[in-house]
């Protein structure tokens, strides 16, 4: 189960969104019914193994990988990637300065 087990009490902290984009792993009935629950529609790549594949949006999921490379490349930042600055405000310039550096070159 990994870490669909703490998922949903993660993003139940936040904002409510249209679309919640996630990899095989949250791939769960349990976890997909608690996003329609919440009014989110579930981009999830189903699990090659399941018996009843749940409807997919191939198109929509493409756009998570935009987002794991935006991660990535904030991850080349030693200083964003062990998190450095300990306060938040601090932590926020790192990650701007290492975005806008990014965007530049």
């Amino acid at each position: 189960m990994g870490d669909v087990r703490s998922a949903a009490g993660l993003i139940d902290k936040l904002p409510k969104a249209a679309q919640v984009l996630a990899d095989t792993a949250y791939d769960s009935d349990k976890f997909r019914e608690f996003l329609i629950a919440r009014g989110s529609t579930p981009v999830i790549k189903p699990n090659p193994t399941r018996k009843n594949i749940p409807p997919f949006d191939k198109a929509a999921y493409k756009g998570r990988n935009v987002i794991e490379r935006a991660f990535s490349h904030l991850k080349d930042w030693r200083r964003v990637a062990t998190r450095y600055d300990k306060l938040a405000r601090n932590f926020r310039a790192t990650v701007t300065l290492a975005l806008l550096f990014r965007w530049w070159i």
